[in-house]
């Protein structure tokens, strides 16, 4: 069982929760993730680790409820334990030798591309910070992020703080002034494409994190492959880090569909029994 030490409500869907978790949280590298069960009776469910504390013993996710298990999740509190957490997995992120990266997120994603954000600037490296979301309620991590980027850009789709337009509207912008020799793009598939073909022009190198359906986490289920430059791989072993001009957009859109109804039909039933 491992212990809820700190639960913070982001936004009115979005949870942060810091878990005892010793052993990942010595091992953990960014981009690394954990697959956890609420209890005897859940499911799976694959979360990149947002932050941990060795010295504490601790590790960091951030969930939004969106689904039977993360609603479960939600109604858990400090005091509270999770069953299981299987960890880390999936390899770290390569930032190889960049030394200008800018870091975008989108929406939720935004907490998964925190932790790589953080490294880098704690590293030396010059980084700079994107973050998109629907309006301002929506807002999440805004002082981490501005804490750990030499330029933060908070955007939101209907322009409630200010700056209204889309992660790519600042993307475009900045890499007029800024020499970027990394993106790395993490959050809904539509967002992560885009960020791609934003940068392909330029030739900077855009790593993402693909988020396909995914069950045992070590390979042999297979649900979670994907095509990249041709080649089938599996997310959970070969990423979930993988460049993104290389990876087949429309193949991950259509098997992230497969389970569509199913997913509504358990989501539905978890908001009734709330």
């Amino acid at each position: 069982m491992y212990k809820i030490v700190t639960k913070k409500k982001l936004n009115p869907d979005v949870y942060l929760y810091e878990i005892e978790a010793n052993a990942v949280s010595k091992k953990v590298e960014p981009g690394q993730f954990i697959i956890l069960r609420v209890d005897e009776f859940g499911e799976r469910v694959p979360l990149t680790i947002a932050d941990y504390n060795t010295d504490k013993g601790t590790i960091t996710i951030i969930v939004q409820a969106i689904g039977s298990s993360t609603i479960k999740l939600s109604k858990l509190n400090e005091g509270d334990s999770i069953q299981d957490i299987v960890g880390p997995l999936g390899k770290p992120t390569e930032f190889e030798e960049a030394k200008h990266v800018c870091v975008v997120g989108g929406g939720v994603g935004s907490a998964i591309a925190y932790p790589s954000a953080k490294y880098l600037f704690n590293q030396g490296v010059h980084v700079d910070m994107i973050a998109g979301f629907r309006n301002t309620d929506m807002i999440i991590l805004e002082e981490e992020m501005k804490a750990i980027a030499n330029q933060c850009k908070i955007m939101t789709d209907d322009g409630s703080n200010g700056n209204k337009g889309f992660v790519t509207d600042a993307l475009n912008q900045m890499m007029i002034d800024n020499p970027y020799d990394l993106v790395i793009a993490i959050g809904p598939i539509p967002m992560m494409r885009a960020i791609c073909e934003c940068t392909r022009p330029y030739g900077i190198k855009t790593i993402v994190s693909l988020n396909p359906i995914m069950i045992d986490g070590t390979g042999m289920c297979g649900g979670c492959r994907v095509t990249v430059d041709g080649k089938t791989k599996f997310a959970c072993v070969d990423g979930p880090d993988f460049d993104g001009h290389l990876v087949d957009f429309n193949n991950l859109v259509e098997r992230n569909k497969m389970y569509k109804d199913e997913e509504g039909h358990q989501c539905r039933l978890s908001k009734e029994g709330m």
